[in-house]
């Protein structure tokens, strides 16, 4: 289990040919099963209606490419709908204040994680 991310950090060998020692041999052999493994966990925790806008026939490596691709576009769209979310809340007069200031902090501190810095003012001014 030690060489199972071996295919997500290291690059593709070459080919094998006729003239290929054994060492070479021997990581081709290792890398290609790290690759399958990956590739079986990898396809096995995604969604099933997720999987359809992937590639088939890649290696680890490309597939997760192309999971953070899918992902950026999709992270735009959680900007756009935390930013609603925390710009339409209002205090509705059940439970406490800071309940609510709390619910604001953790959708400020969410949008930082997708990297869009509001300024503590905005969140205070927004309360």
């Amino acid at each position: 289990m030690a060489d199972v991310d071996l295919s997500l950090v290291t690059d593709k060998p070459g080919d094998l040919t006729i003239a290929s020692t054994d060492d070479e041999k021997s990581v081709h052999a290792a890398w290609m099963k790290s690759d399958s493994i990956c590739l079986l966990f990898m396809r096995r925790s995604i969604l099933d209606h997720l999987k359809s806008c992937l590639p088939t026939d890649c290696t680890a490596k490309e597939l997760k490419i192309a999971i953070s691709e899918r992902y950026r576009i999709s992270s735009n769209a959680d900007i756009g709908s935390l930013l609603q979310v925390l710009f339409d809340m209002k205090y509705d007069g059940n439970g406490r204040v800071r309940d609510y200031v709390i619910r604001m902090v953790d959708y400020q501190t969410k949008l930082k994680a997708l990297k869009v810095d509001l300024p503590d003012t905005c969140i205070v001014h927004q309360a």
